[in-house]
Protein backbone atom coordinates (compact mmCIF):
# COMPACT_ATOMS: atom_id res chain seq x y z
CA UNK A 1 0.00 0.00 0.00
CA UNK A 2 0.72 3.56 -0.98
CA UNK A 3 -0.93 6.35 0.78
CA UNK A 4 -0.86 9.56 -0.76
CA UNK A 5 -1.37 13.31 0.40
CA UNK A 6 -1.43 16.32 -1.78
CA UNK A 7 -1.18 20.09 -0.72
CA UNK A 8 -0.36 23.40 -1.80
CA UNK A 9 -3.55 23.95 -3.87
CA UNK A 10 -5.38 27.43 -3.91
CA UNK A 11 -7.13 30.03 -5.64
CA UNK A 12 -4.64 32.08 -7.76
CA UNK A 13 -5.02 34.85 -10.33
CA UNK A 14 -4.01 34.17 -13.91
CA UNK A 15 -0.22 34.46 -14.67
CA UNK A 16 0.61 33.27 -10.78
CA UNK A 17 2.57 30.22 -9.89
CA UNK A 18 1.57 27.68 -7.28
CA UNK A 19 4.01 24.34 -5.93
CA UNK A 20 1.61 21.19 -5.60
CA UNK A 21 3.23 18.68 -3.32
CA UNK A 22 2.08 15.31 -3.06
CA UNK A 23 3.83 12.97 0.63
CA UNK A 24 3.92 9.22 0.20
CA UNK A 25 3.91 6.82 2.45
CA UNK A 26 4.01 3.08 3.20
CA UNK A 27 5.69 0.73 0.59
CA UNK A 28 9.10 2.30 -0.73
CA UNK A 29 8.44 5.28 -3.03
CA UNK A 30 11.36 5.11 -5.03
CA UNK A 31 9.76 1.92 -6.96
CA UNK A 32 6.77 3.99 -8.10
CA UNK A 33 6.96 6.06 -11.08
CA UNK A 34 4.38 9.07 -10.13
CA UNK A 35 1.73 10.98 -12.27
CA UNK A 36 -0.19 14.73 -11.76
CA UNK A 37 -3.76 14.19 -12.78
CA UNK A 38 -6.44 16.58 -12.86
CA UNK A 39 -9.98 16.58 -13.04
CA UNK A 40 -12.43 19.93 -13.75
CA UNK A 41 -15.71 20.37 -12.73
CA UNK A 42 -17.63 18.05 -15.37
CA UNK A 43 -14.84 16.67 -16.97
CA UNK A 44 -13.28 13.95 -16.88
CA UNK A 45 -9.88 13.10 -15.43
CA UNK A 46 -7.05 13.70 -17.21
CA UNK A 47 -3.61 13.56 -17.23
CA UNK A 48 -1.14 16.15 -16.73
CA UNK A 49 2.84 15.01 -16.02
CA UNK A 50 4.56 11.87 -14.93
CA UNK A 51 7.93 11.18 -13.68
CA UNK A 52 9.91 7.79 -13.40
CA UNK A 53 11.62 6.30 -10.15
CA UNK A 54 14.58 8.15 -10.63
CA UNK A 55 13.36 11.73 -11.53
CA UNK A 56 15.50 10.90 -15.37
CA UNK A 57 12.33 10.57 -17.11
CA UNK A 58 9.44 13.24 -17.05
CA UNK A 59 6.39 13.51 -19.84
CA UNK A 60 3.74 16.53 -19.77
CA UNK A 61 0.56 17.44 -21.97
CA UNK A 62 0.83 19.17 -24.33
CA UNK A 63 -1.08 21.73 -22.73
CA UNK A 64 1.03 22.52 -20.33
CA UNK A 65 4.82 21.85 -21.22
CA UNK A 66 6.84 25.00 -20.65
CA UNK A 67 4.69 25.85 -17.43
CA UNK A 68 4.59 23.35 -15.14
CA UNK A 69 7.18 21.02 -14.11
CA UNK A 70 7.02 17.68 -12.10
CA UNK A 71 10.30 16.26 -9.76
CA UNK A 72 10.61 14.33 -7.10
CA UNK A 73 12.69 14.28 -4.33
CA UNK A 74 12.66 10.57 -3.30
CA UNK A 75 14.69 10.84 0.05
CA UNK A 76 11.40 13.08 1.40
CA UNK A 77 9.29 10.91 -0.37
CA UNK A 78 7.86 13.71 -2.06
CA UNK A 79 6.85 14.40 -5.78
CA UNK A 80 6.18 17.88 -6.87
CA UNK A 81 4.07 20.17 -9.55
CA UNK A 82 5.53 23.20 -10.03
CA UNK A 83 2.80 25.38 -12.19
CA UNK A 84 3.80 28.78 -13.74
CA UNK A 85 2.06 31.24 -15.61
CA UNK A 86 -1.41 29.72 -14.60
CA UNK A 87 -4.48 30.04 -17.11
CA UNK A 88 -8.54 29.81 -16.13
CA UNK A 89 -8.00 26.64 -17.81
CA UNK A 90 -6.18 25.31 -15.37
CA UNK A 91 -8.63 25.04 -13.01
CA UNK A 92 -9.02 21.47 -11.20
CA UNK A 93 -8.77 19.16 -8.36
CA UNK A 94 -5.41 17.68 -9.13
CA UNK A 95 -4.32 14.74 -8.23
CA UNK A 96 -1.14 12.44 -7.80
CA UNK A 97 -0.78 8.98 -8.33
CA UNK A 98 1.71 5.89 -8.46
CA UNK A 99 2.23 3.16 -10.47
CA UNK A 100 5.16 0.88 -10.54
CA UNK A 101 6.71 1.63 -13.84
CA UNK A 102 10.04 1.67 -15.88
CA UNK A 103 9.26 4.29 -17.99
CA UNK A 104 6.89 7.31 -18.52
CA UNK A 105 3.95 8.75 -20.59
CA UNK A 106 0.82 9.94 -20.94
CA UNK A 107 -0.45 7.39 -18.32
CA UNK A 108 -4.29 6.41 -18.14
CA UNK A 109 -5.65 6.83 -15.20
CA UNK A 110 -6.88 3.73 -15.03
CA UNK A 111 -3.51 2.50 -15.05
CA UNK A 112 -2.44 3.85 -11.60
CA UNK A 113 -2.44 2.00 -8.48
CA UNK A 114 -2.42 4.35 -6.07
CA UNK A 115 -3.99 7.88 -5.28
CA UNK A 116 -4.72 10.93 -3.43
CA UNK A 117 -7.79 12.46 -2.68
CA UNK A 118 -6.48 15.49 -4.50
CA UNK A 119 -6.43 19.18 -3.88
CA UNK A 120 -8.51 22.18 -5.61
CA UNK A 121 -6.24 24.80 -7.97
CA UNK A 122 -8.28 27.82 -8.80
CA UNK A 123 -7.36 30.24 -11.44
CA UNK A 124 -9.41 32.88 -11.33
CA UNK A 125 -9.23 37.13 -11.60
Amino acid sequence: QVQLVESGGGLVQPGDSLRLSCAASGRTFSQYAMGWFRQAAGQEREFVASISWNGALTYYVESVKGRFTISRDNAQNTVYLQMNSLKPEDTAVYYCAAVEAELVGPFNPKAMSYWGRGTLVTVSS
